[in-house]
């Protein structure tokens, strides 16, 4: 059974130097590397000194591990898979005095550590342990003041951008200067929101981007300490002709806003530039954070002020026309008004702000001078006459379909010629929206025009009375519980649309003639002389209308 694996402390020390970096010291000059050059990138953050039998139960992640070669001397697994293990454990290399214990180190050993690139280093003999604990540890923790120094410069230029007013744009240029890099600020749809550099090396950005990102690179990295803004590890990666790019995603408020993306067109992008990297995230997560503020406060004025139009309370139209120009809006111009109101069992606040972006962005497509506000579980569009107020809302709709199970109906007004007719226009969209909803269900879309007598029957307000008239004009074809009354019923339905042709009714019920003058008998006996009676019959289309809309 393998040792416990001991895991590394969490520490202070987040970045080190390569293992080639180590062979460099002075300490090291004669020292040999046997095998494993392949691994000489990796990061040694710590040492340690291993003369003890169960050498796998203390070794850590980033150590480089000096030895006399006594524990190897009767370890119970070959040599050829003790480096295996050590490689598995995330060890960075290790260094052995031959002579002692070990005269030298078997073949299978250095083969396996060749295929892994896992460092095999020969000590010499005049050297001490703490001779090279000493200038390694010192090259290391120098290496982390300078890193953390750098970075901590960089944070406090990049936080005085956001002090001086600078938005992604300028935090953009304020990085790729600080690293030499180009940069691209994305956000959570792939789109551009800032950039920097040189125009073909940004080109080279929108191209990795558009192909979601470049591949991870898998190195040996240092763990890094999560930025304070939430940030997910980054990663960087190569992508063809020596290209190199970090990617590091933008947190603010437990939401992804996107990510901020370099590249490096001449040298690798380093760890320590990673770093300052998710500085930039944490400062652009304050910037995205800041503007989502100003985009609320500005959001609610809008919202004020078109509730105010729409309710005849914004004052005369020259007011209503100057207050709108400020806003961007176009109000004096003939505009249709259209009411997209969420149906009930999708009532929720999430649903509400998604419905409100996608309205906005579909105004915004089709007309930069639209106005377009959310309320409490609608949206309000005021657009030009002369555009196709449907195509607004299938657009928006599209946009909205990825959002199951809420749904949404849409009224649409007739043209208003002004802002002083605003407010009956919004009556009439909102009415075409509820109306349309209760005669064909959640997701409708109707034209106030096209309601019929459906739009006049929906201005009752009083349902006890319409039940009532429903119940007395249809008596017990007024009620479901009954399957040969609803049959009953579906035959007046047709009767009255064909205006009592019996050969075309019989048709479209797949009836045979005689069963269908049957039924009229029947339906007259229960309803009255209909046939006849052109009053009657009126009674009965407005109670089968008043039926189908739901809700009443």
């Amino acid at each position: 059974m393998e040792p416990p694996v001991r895991l590394a402390s969490t520490g202070t020390i987040i970045h080190g130097v390569s293992v080639g970096e180590v062979l460099g010291v002075s300490t090291l000059a004669e020292a040999r590397l046997i095998a494993g050059e392949s691994g000489l990138g990796r990061i040694v953050q710590r040492l340690n000194v291993m003369e003890v039998p169960d050498i796998l139960a203390w070794v850590k992640p980033h150590e480089l591990l000096l030895t006399t070669g006594y524990p190897l001397r009767n370890t119970p697994q070959s040599l050829g898979r003790l480096v295996a293990d050590l490689d598995e454990r995330g060890l960075a290399a290790l260094a052995i005095k031959l002579g002692r214990y070990v005269d030298e180190l078997p073949g299978d050993m250095v083969e396996q550590a060749d295929r892994l690139g896992f460092p095999l280093i020969l000590l010499p003999n005049d050297v001490g342990f703490d001779d090279i604990l000493n200038q390694v540890l010192t090259d290391i923790l120098n290496r982390q003041a300078a890193v953390l120094a750098r970075a901590e410069e960089a944070h406090r230029a990049l936080v005085q951008v956001v002090l001086a007013g600078g938005g992604l744009r300028e935090v953009a240029a304020e990085v790729a200067q600080l690293l030499d890099v180009s940069v691209a600020v994305v956000d959570g749809a792939g789109a551009m929101l800032a950039t920097a550099g040189p125009a073909e090396h940004v080109a080279a950005l929108r191209e990795s981007i558009s192909h979601e990102g470049p591949p991870a690179r898998a190195a040996h990295t240092p763990a890094r300490t999560p930025a304070k803004a939430g940030l997910a590890p980054a990663r960087a990666g190569t992508a063809g002709r020596g290209r190199e790019f970090a990617s590091v995603p933008v947190l603010a408020g437990g939401h992804h806003h996107g990510r901020i993306v370099a590249y490096s067109a001449s040298t690798a992008i380093r760890d320590s530039d990673v770093g300052i990297l998710e500085r930039a995230a944490t400062v652009a997560a304050l910037v995205v954070t800041r503007q989502e503020a100003v985009n609320a406060v500005e959001s609610k004025y809008r919202a004020d002020f078109l509730r105010d139009v729409l309710t005849g309370r914004a004052g005369t139209a020259e007011r209503i026309n100057g207050r709108a120009r400020a806003f961007g809006w176009d109000l004096s111009r003939p505009v249709t008004v259209l009411v997209a109101e969420l149906d009930p069992d999708g009532d929720e606040r999430s649903a509400q702000d998604r419905l409100v972006a996608c309205w906005t962005a579909a105004v915004r497509r089709h007309d930069q001078r639209g106005a377009v506000a959310g309320f409490s579980h609608e949206v309000v569009a005021v657009i030009d006459a002369a555009l196709d107020a449907a195509r607004v809302a299938k657009d928006a709709a599209a946009a909205f379909a990825d959002l199951p199970p809420a749904t949404f109906s849409t009224g649409t007004s007739r043209p208003s010629p002004g802002a002083d007719a605003l407010p009956e226009a919004y009556a009439q969209a909102l009415k075409a929206a509820r109306v349309g909803r209760q005669l064909h269900g959640p997701g409708a879309v109707a034209h106030f025009d096209q309601l019929g007598v459906y739009r006049l029957l929906s201005l009752v307000n009083d349902t006890d009375e319409l039940h009532a008239f429903v119940r007395e004009t249809l008596g017990p074809l007024a009620a479901d519980d009954d399957a040969e009354n609803a049959d009953l019923r579906r035959t007046l339905h047709v009767l009255l649309e064909t205006n009592l042709n019996v050969a075309e009714t019989a048709r479209r019920l797949h009836f045979h003639y005689n069963t269908l003058r049957y039924r009229i008998g029947k339906l007259e006996r229960m309803l009255g002389n209909f046939t006849d009676d052109p009053h009657l019959r009126l009674n009965l289309t407005l109670a089968l209308h008043v039926l189908r809309m739901r809700g009443i």
